[in-house]
């Protein structure tokens, strides 16, 4: 039976639901974070389209306004989409108001994983397809790109057009699964020439993505569009944030790494980023059992950060 596995790393809390020994299903939650499903107080800062309220440090853009509260009044809040990474305006957490007591969203039900049990899984894989975008099969490969629009997800290979575009259409549903992809995706397979195969591929977008979504035919250039709830950004727009999610990245590596003093040695951007946060370098340091010193290093690409012993 799949089950939920949650690892508590430094930085971030790590879901993976894992069937038969591989991910089908994963999530990041940061610290820090205001998750989606929590319930907040806040006070209305702008009653003007776009609406916003702030509960503590944070702004939140209400959608669908806030009817019969004033400028500066105070509000309940549920948030709906914790903030997506990027500057633009619009990725700033949304709620709506409410009138349900305060509380913490519910929490994921799952056990503590066991000591690397998601590495065992496949983890470090997930995050290698969450930072390039790309995600090879057999027979072909996926490319995803996360746009202001929507994830788009180009299928090329080389197996007939029929058949690459019926395992395609099922590579990126379970891609979209497992990279925890939701809002508006857009996926360009393979131009099928028979109905018959376009209504395939449709088939195993249906089989292999769980509901709730909602999908377009696909068409006759082999495009397809799908729509899922978002509530948090997948594991491909966490990894857009380049430093920070390779700091906690290399965080990971090095807990699991032998016991003892650490230097951790990484490009500059990454050791910027470790450098601003003593408390994640103070955590791994006990989880080690051992100094942690960091090292920049131009020539290392910004995924190629390693620790060494100190």
């Amino acid at each position: 039976m799949p089950e939920w596995l949650i690892e508590r790393g430094i930085g971030e809390t790590r879901y993976a639901r894992v069937d038969d020994g591989e991910i089908i299903e994963a999530r990041v939650e940061l610290d820090g974070q205001v998750r989606a499903g929590c319930i907040l107080a806040a006070r209305l800062r702008q009653a003007a389209r776009p609406v916003v309220a702030t509960a503590g440090d944070t702004e939140f853009l209400l959608p669908r306004g806030a009817p019969g509260v004033t400028e500066g009044a105070t509000l309940t809040i549920e948030v709906t989409r914790e903030a997506i990474p990027g500057a633009e305006p619009w990725k700033r957490p949304l709620a709506r108001v409410s009138d349900e007591p305060m509380g913490d969203a519910p929490p994921l039900e799952g056990r503590p994983a066991g000591r690397d049990e998601l590495g065992s899984a496949g983890w470090d894989d997930l995050i290698e397809q969450a930072r390039s975008g790309t995600v090879a099969f057999a027979g072909g490969e996926l490319r995803i790109s996360p746009t202001p629009a929507m994830t788009l997800i180009d299928v090329d290979g080389y197996l007939p057009p029929d058949e690459l575009a019926v395992l395609g259409a099922a590579e990126a549903a379970k891609a979209i699964r497992r990279l925890d992809i939701g809002g508006s995706i857009g996926i360009d397979l393979p131009t099928a020439g028979s109905k018959a195969a376009r209504q395939a591929a449709a088939a195993a977008i249906d089989e292999h993505l769980p509901q709730p979504f909602e999908r377009t035919a696909v068409n006759g250039f082999g495009f397809v569009q799908i729509v899922r709830p978002r509530a948090r950004p997948s594991l491909v727009e966490l990894a857009q944030d380049h430093a920070s999610f390779e700091a906690r990245a290399l965080l990971r590596r090095a807990s699991f790494d032998t016991p003892g003093a650490k230097c951790l040695v990484a490009h500059p951007a990454v050791i910027a980023a470790l450098d601003t946060k003593a408390d994640w370098l103070d955590a791994l340091a006990r989880q080690v059992g051992g100094a942690v010193s960091l090292r920049a290093v131009a020539s290392l690409p910004m995924s190629g950060g390693y620790a060494e012993n100190a």
